[in-house]
C-alpha cells in the first residue's frame, strides 16, 4: 500500500506562491494518476487537480485554473501543486491522493484510493 506525505504548506500573503509536494513511498507511484483536492473548515474536501500517470494529461477546477500547476516527477516518486496568485480563500488543508484508475482522468474523490494527510495553506495578511 503506497503512502503518501504531503509538504509545502505554511503562511504565506494574497497574490503569494507556494509550491507542495507530495513524496510517495513505492515505485509504483509511476502507475497512479495523482490528484491534490482540499478541506477548508466546515465545507467538504474539493477537488483541485489531477495529472495521469505519465505526465500527459491534467484537469483543473475552474476556480484554481490559470493560477495552479500540478506536475510529477516520476523518477522521484512525487507530485507537485505549484499555486500564484493565492488568495484567502485558497485557505484549507490540501492533501495529495492516488487512483490506480489509469484510463480515466477522474475528479471524483472516490475513486482515489490512497490519500495523505494534508498539508495546512493559509493566505492571510
Amino acid at each position: 500500500q503506497v503512502q503518501l506525505v504531503e509538504s509545502g504548506g505554511g503562511l504565506v500573503q494574497p497574490g503569494g506562491s507556494l509550491r507542495l509536494s507530495c513524496a510517495a513511498s513505492e515505485r509504483t507511484f509511476s502507475t497512479y494518476n495523482m490528484g491534490w483536492f482540499r478541506q477548508a473548515p466546515g465545507q467538504e474536501r474539493e477537488f483541485i487537480a489531477v495529472i495521469s500517470w505519465s505526465g500527459g494529461a491534467d484537469d483543473y477546477a475552474v476556480k484554481v485554473k490559470g493560477r495552479f500547476t500540478i506536475s510529477r516527477d516520476n523518477a522521484k516518486n512525487t507530485v507537485y501543486l505549484q499555486m500564484n496568485s493565492l488568495r484567502p480563500e485558497d485557505t484549507a488543508l490540501y492533501y495529495c491522493a492516488a487512483s490506480t484508475l489509469r484510463n480515466v482522468l477522474s475528479i471524483r474523490a472516490n475513486n482515489f484510493q490512497y490519500w495523505g494527510r494534508g498539508t495546512q495553506v493559509t493566505v492571510s495578511s
